[in-house]
């Protein structure tokens, strides 16, 4: 029998949902480039409940009962003496979510010496040492595609609100005001802007898509360029690099993954070639984004504003400076992990573990390591010999 260690963020301050506000939310049988959703045998839990917190346990505590697998759910992942650290020297198969990662580091695998999968709930491996996986035969997999649209959807809401100034006259509106003069002192349209991303995968080409109604003009950079249908249809403008598609952007979207390349890349010297006064708005990783640099172009004016929802590390410390910076958007790690997105990649973990138990292949779609190599999309997404160190690092820019 296996022992599973999930570790899931902790629960609402409030206590675990008894209600929730929709008594449904629709089904996706399939995503825009046609790969099916998670198709599990069977679900122990209703869709929308809420699944990634403790309580939630991803739907599987019934089911891992019944094959008599013993299964740990925690939040405490961090430091010598963390829950996580205590009961990993025996655990089969470690599950954990991007936005309450439990690095993987090459140190807690060679203390790991029965641990077999690693899976993630949601999309990315950046918190997993790969190449210690592939060196100790350990299969990582993620739950590929599951909340891609769930997070351009948030990179969207994000752009809107910094350009309009959104936060700022809410928040008057909670403190009793009618300022009106203040909200739009920092409000603009969004319209005719150039707006870019870097890397145009199934995110960030998800985003372009959701942005050409608003009549802007689109700008992307990507190693791989996309096919010529595509461009034309959405009347791309694809840059050779990020430093030339930053000069003529007034808003720039970051949907690439993290790794040596990319680790740092919007610094002083990248800020400096920007538009005065463009956006920034980071979902995909938070060492991407120098952090102490970014506070000062939003503090010089070099940045108008900031948003996302990725941090280094997770969760930020109270005194990360992107807490108080001026003009920030920032949120907790939620853009893929709302009550829809956790339906889908609770189903996927349930289909992987399926997989695993009754000894049917993974899906090449979630496989990142496999047999001691990189294997399925993990092939085509990352690199040999990158590894995180426990960190962010991640690979190759993905499709």
């Amino acid at each position: 029998m296996a022992k599973i260690i999930c570790v899931l963020y902790d629960d609402p301050i409030d206590g675990y949902p008894q209600s929730y506000p929709r008594d449904s939310i629709p089904k996706i049988k399939s995503y825009p480039d046609g790969q099916t959703a998670p198709t599990p045998k069977s679900i122990d839990f209703i869709p929308g409940q809420m699944l990634g917190s403790v309580s939630g346990a991803l739907g599987l505590r019934s089911y891992l009962a019944s094959l008599g697998h013993t299964l740990v759910v925690t939040s405490d992942k961090d430091g010598d003496n963390s829950r996580f650290d205590q009961e990993l020297h025996d655990a089969d198969i470690v599950i954990s979510q991007p936005f309450w990662p439990a690095y993987l580091t090459a140190e807690r695998i060679a203390k790991a010496p029965k641990l077999k999968l690693a899976l993630t709930a949601g999309i990315g491996s950046d918190h997993i040492d790969l190449q210690a996986a592939m060196d100790h035969n350990i299969t990582v997999a993620e739950i590929t595609y599951c909340n891609s649209i769930s997070v351009a959807e948030h990179v969207v809401m994000m752009i809107l609100s910094l350009v309009r100034n959104y936060i700022p006259s809410y928040q008057w509106v909670v403190k009793g005001g009618w300022n009106i003069a203040d909200c739009v002192a920092r409000s603009y349209d969004l319209e005719c802007m150039e707006v870019g991303t870097v890397a145009a995968g199934r995110i960030g080409l998800a985003v372009l898509r959701r942005l050409k109604p608003f009549d802007v003009k689109l700008h992307y950079t990507d190693r791989h360029r996309l096919p010529p249908e595509i461009e034309q249809e959405l009347n791309l403008i694809w840059h050779p690099s990020v430093e030339l598609m930053v000069r003529v952007c007034d808003v720039v979207t970051i949907n690439c993954p993290l790794h040596p390349e990319t680790e740092h890349m919007f610094d002083d010297a990248l800020l400096d070639k920007m538009k005065r006064g463009a956006y920034i708005v980071n979902t995909a990783r938070g060492k991407i984004c120098d952090r102490d640099a970014i506070a000062r172009a939003l503090e010089d004016g070099r940045l108008s504003g900031y948003a996302g929802d990725v941090w280094f590390p997770q969760p930020a410390p109270q005194d990360h400076p992107w807490r108080t910076m001026p003009h920030h958007g920032m949120t907790p790690h939620i853009s893929g992990t709302s009550l829809s997105a956790q339906a889908r990649y609770a189903a996927g973990v349930r289909e992987v573990l399926e997989c695993w138990f009754e000894g049917r292949p993974i899906r090449d779609e979630y496989l990142i390591v496999d047999a001691g190599k990189l294997a399925g999309v993990g092939a085509h997404s990352y690199s040999e010999g990158d590894t995180t160190g426990g960190s962010e690092e991640a690979a190759k820019f993905r499709h």
